[in-house]
């Protein structure tokens, strides 16, 4: 039996049920691109329609589709696909508009490390795309802001039982299914907004008898993922330490980020010795959170989470009662906050290691500050520019170093001297280079001069000579010159005078040589 999650996925937006609003908003989106031009982000609760939406969108909008998910491919692969599909302008075979649309699925599962893609690269894409793009999401505020401020939003909500009731009637007619009702609501009422899951929980049950009926509607228990905030509240205020460490199987975050969650939510309602405990539980799995990164033996997870749940809740004395506002890690916050400046001092680090040998860590820890001490405020001016200089360093990158404003006229005529300074060093190390460049020009241009005065000329040798002064021909034109002159002067001296003209002769080649080489200097 095929699967009826994509038998009857909806082929059209207007069969798309449960989410109304949202369905106008993303058709809207679609008829009014060429007028903005941005990304359109769908997020909301798995299996409430997004990505069926999206492919019905398509459909009617005459749209080819290239579907791609962010966590089934390598994200810098994901990428450069997304990126060399919208940047494609329209084609004969982009559809009837000349359009195409790319859906990146679970758009969420980029993250910022540059070694796959991440989110900036995400985000220039989109910024930059010639084509549609939607991108599919079920966790909305797990994608970077800048991600999220580049593109218009379409939120999908959990679809009522109202709207899966008709959907799962109208399956069971096409598939000649008899069945009651209250069965089927009871199948819609156990899957919590998920219509995916309620079409795949009468497939199940359908497959089992001839007639449905609440009696066979046994879904059990579905496995589900607890919410942070949920998780938060049981732990700090209700569960025992097997209890916290059981619940923390269901909770989507890595030990890395739910220790994080903890430690700034636990002060909020413990506080004196059990606070005290509580920390000391948490310094034991950032302990062993350490020994995962510097081992990479994944293994030493389980240890971390035993500390950060079941010893949390072990801290607690007496109960908990009451509503706490539970918030995300300040950490996070200060990250994005300092982003900029950390980029700014990896670049400078990587410029570092590169010219000194070094590694780039190396450069981070050790060499940077050094620097920043040795020229802070710009001050030795000249250190300053010598550094600047040496490392190539812009405007801000002086500004991250010195501690000075990166608009300031200090900082900027730093940046001027060390341009000047980077080109004499260059001019200084190019030894004849520039030289030899500027004599072949000048050798080109006299020997298309010499080269036509020749040909309009049939006068003696003499009068070349004598008019060399002016227009002279090239290289190989005064190579004869000085030839005729030396036979000239050969011819006027005796064999006792011969050593005596050479000279001369040499004497009158090594000048003319000479005064070149000053003229161009």
């Amino acid at each position: 039996m095929s699967d009826w999650t994509e038998t009857y996925r909806p082929t059209t937006l207007s069969e798309v049920r449960g989410n109304n609003k949202a369905r106008d908003q993303l058709e809207e989106w679609a008829e009014t691109w060429d007028d903005h031009r941005d990304a359109v982000i769908v997020h909301g609760s798995p299996g409430v329609g997004k990505t069926s939406a999206a492919h019905a969108l398509a459909n009617d909008m005459g749209w080819p589709v290239m579907e791609l998910n962010a966590s089934d491919d390598r994200q810098a692969d994901v990428i450069e696909r997304i990126a060399g599909e919208a940047a494609k302008s329209g084609t004969l075979t982009a559809g009837e508009t000349g359009r195409r649309l790319v859906i990146l699925d679970e758009a969420d599962n980029f993250h910022g490390n540059a070694d796959y893609g991440g989110s900036r690269e995400v985000t220039r894409v989109v910024k930059d795309a010639e084509q549609p793009i939607v991108l599919v999401a079920n966790e909305f505020y797990e994608m970077s802001q800048s991600l999220r401020n580049s593109c218009e939003t379409i939120e999908f909500r959990d679809v009522s039982t109202r709207s899966i009731v008709p959907v799962l009637r109208d399956i069971c007619r096409r598939e000649g299914i008899d069945f009651d009702e209250d069965a089927l609501k009871a199948i819609a009422d156990s899957t919590s907004g998920d219509l995916r899951s309620a079409v795949n929980d009468l497939q199940a049950v359908a497959e089992e008898t001839d007639r449905l009926t609440v009696e066979d509607v046994v879904t059990g228990e579905r496995d589900t993922t607890e919410g942070i905030f949920d998780y938060l509240d049981a732990l700090i205020k209700e569960e025992d330490a097997e209890g916290a460490l059981k619940s923390s199987y269901d909770v989507d975050e890595t030990p890395d980020d739910l220790i994080n969650w903890i430690e700034d939510n636990v002060p909020k309602d413990y506080e004196g010795d059990e606070l005290a405990d509580a920390y000391e539980f948490l310094a034991n799995a950032d302990r062993w959170l350490g020994r995962v990164r510097a081992t990479q033996d994944y293994s030493y997870w389980r240890y971390a989470s035993d500390n950060m749940t079941a010893g949390v809740a072990a801290s607690r004395r007496g109960s908990k009662g009451g509503w706490t506002r539970y918030g995300p890690p300040s950490y996070w916050s200060k990250l994005g906050r300092t982003r900029g400046a950390r980029d700014t001092r990896d670049s400078i680090a990587e410029r570092i290691a590169e010219r000194e040998g070094t590694s780039v860590g190396t450069a981070r820890r050790e060499i940077v500050p050094f620097l920043e001490s040795m020229t802070h405020h710009c001050k030795p001016r000249d250190l300053t520019v010598t550094m600047a200089a040496a490392y190539e360093l812009d405007a801000d990158e002086i500004s991250f170093i010195t501690g000075s404003g990166a608009d300031t006229n200090k900082v900027e005529s730093i940046v001027e001297d060390a341009e000047e300074r980077t080109a004499e060093v260059a001019v200084e190390h190019s030894g004849t280079a520039f030289e030899n460049a500027v004599r072949s020009s000048d050798n080109d241009a006299e020997g298309e001069t010499g080269g036509d005065e020749a040909a309009g000329s049939t006068g003696d040798r003499s009068d070349g000579i004598n008019g060399s002064n002016g227009s002279g021909g090239g290289s190989d034109n005064q190579a004869t010159l000085t030839d005729s002159s030396a036979q000239t002067a050969r011819s006027d001296v005796t064999e006792s005078d011969e050593d005596d003209a050479r000279e001369t002769i040499d004497e009158t080649e090594t000048d003319d040589d000479q005064s070149g080489l000053n003229e161009f200097f």
